[in-house]
């Protein structure tokens, strides 16, 4: 059974005036990237990690989902050691990245007309890579990351901050995420959270199938 998702662009009501972005699943189609990146580093030490539990926990930092899968799993992995690791391996992957559309489409049309940020929970030079590599870095005057020292989503502060470089009131912004963390923590800030997953971010059946990488 094939799933059709709607390539229509999300509306972006007319009293909004901030966007922000996430970045993987959201803006660029990094995730089928980020699964091989997971599932090398496991195979290196001989583990195995579901799908559906990165997808559980999409949006969360790398270390975090590493010690929730310890406590799931009953495993005893080096934290430090594997995020080191997998993001390692993710980094030389990214230079595949392609733009998600119709997110991507979206803020193009908008780039110049309302001040825009990206806010990810991945680490910066990730998410630097993968913007720069879909073509998308010049369109955001404000990039935070997991390395500017915020709590992560689902708390608001990543979000809030990009308000407030933005000088946009937190409740007249309107945030794109693909992650129910990401989703929560733009609720909690007061924004208008806009859920990508029916426009097709967000983890899909490809991120099974390995795209090339020779």
């Amino acid at each position: 059974m094939t799933t059709t998702y709607s390539l229509s662009v999300p509306e972006v009501p007319t009293w909004v005036r901030g966007l922000i972005f996430d970045c993987d699943g959201t803006l660029v189609d990094t995730l089928p990237l980020h699964y091989i990146a997971w599932e090398e580093t496991f195979a290196a030490l001989g583990l195995v990690c579901p799908l559906e539990f990165l997808i559980q926990h999409n949006g969360k930092p790398t270390d975090q989902i590493v010690g929730l899968y310890n406590t799931k799993f009953g495993q005893n992995i080096d934290v430090e050691q594997f995020t080191a690791d997998k993001e390692r391996q993710t980094f030389l992957l990214l230079e595949q990245t392609q733009p998600l559309e119709p997110i991507a489409m979206l803020a193009r049309e908008y780039q110049g007309r309302l001040p825009m940020a990206v806010v990810s929970g991945s680490n910066r030079p990730n998410v630097e890579r993968a913007l720069q590599a879909a073509g998308l870095r010049d369109l955001f005057p404000v990039v935070l990351t997991a390395d500017d020292g915020f709590l992560p989503k689902p708390a608001p502060d990543l979000f809030l901050e990009a308000a407030r470089r933005l000088a946009v009131e937190p409740s007249l912004c309107q945030v794109f995420e693909d992650a129910d963390s990401g989703l929560e923590a733009a609720r909690c800030a007061g924004m208008l959270a806009t859920d990508v997953r029916p426009f097709g971010g967000g983890y899909q059946v490809s991120a099974l199938i390995h795209p090339e990488t020779s």
